[in-house]
């Protein structure tokens, strides 16, 4: 039998930790130095010296500059306040409710959100937007989203609802306090840390989003950044891996300062804050 204490296993398991994690830094380490190197190849590589140029050209480019800062917003933006909404109201009242079948409910919205992927409804999906007026328009977009990602946004914050004693709220009712009251003062400060966490999900699902808007949007002014990087294409399909990489590193700041500022806030300490 080994010894797992044994220097050997620790050198191998510590060599196979480097390896690994050198697999999942090198593609972040291409994406930090990339940008800044005016002959960006596939390779990781220290720009000498490092230069702006491929920034300034991205900012030249209105079409993608308008589909980052302004419709990628305004589509995370969009799904994350509905589905912060719409979760917290649905999981509160299914958990706080008797309704016979209520997880057997949750649990079946699960299985066909997973089971009905996105590319399989998308022909449905798109008659649908057809008929209600919402093709090339940033609110069908929204609307379809936010329908597929609710029930997962529900299943998250059910347990964050469910972990609350009961004794709270039916301590407010005691003093005379009314549903809504008991609700907003009671319940949402104490689930304010799970509103948080789905809304921060929504949002980094919705910015990555390729298939629904590229299917509902027409007009190149709605259209996300996550099409707007082919415009960085050349007519034979070929990246401008310089301004590319300069594009995708714009990309990933507005998440990044999301979650810093979440962290900063939060820390990620969502559990533990009530006692029963």
């Amino acid at each position: 039998m080994i010894d797992q204490r044994s220097p050997i296993l620790r050198l191998l398991t510590l060599l196979l930790a480097t390896v690994l994690g050198l697999f999942f830094a090198l593609p972040m380490l291409w994406l930090i130095t990339a940008p800044f190197n005016e002959r960006a190849t596939l390779s990781v590589s220290i720009p000498q010296p490092p230069s702006l140029a491929n920034f300034e050209v991205v900012f030249n480019n209105q079409f993608a500059i308008r589909a980052l800062f302004v419709n990628n917003l305004i589509i995370g933006g969009g799904v994350m306040v509905l589905i912060a909404i719409v979760a917290t109201l649905a999981s509160y009242a299914l958990s706080r409710t008797r309704v016979p079948g209520s997880d057997l409910l949750v649990y079946i919205l699960i299985l066909f959100s997973s089971v009905v992927s996105g590319t399989a409804a998308m022909v449905p999906l798109f008659l649908l937007a057809y008929r209600l007026g919402l093709i090339d328009t940033h609110i069908g977009v929204i609307l379809i989203m936010t329908g597929g990602l609710l029930p997962s946004a529900i299943f998250i914050m059910r347990d964050f609802v469910s972990s609350i004693p009961r004794s709270y709220e039916e301590a407010a009712l005691v003093c005379g306090a009314s549903p809504l009251r008991v609700f907003w003062d009671v319940a949402l400060p104490l689930v304010r840390p799970g509103v948080v966490v789905v809304a921060i999900w929504a949002f980094v699902n919705a910015w990555g989003a390729f298939l629904v808007p590229l299917v509902l949007l027409r007009s190149p002014q709605n259209m996300p950044a996550s099409i707007a990087f082919y415009s960085f294409y050349s007519e034979a399909g070929t990246p401008n891996l310089t301004l590319v990489s300069a594009y995708a590193f714009l990309y990933t700041v507005p998440v990044l300062l999301l979650y810093l500022l979440i962290n900063w806030r939060f820390g990620f300490r969502f559990f533990g804050g009530i006692k029963r």
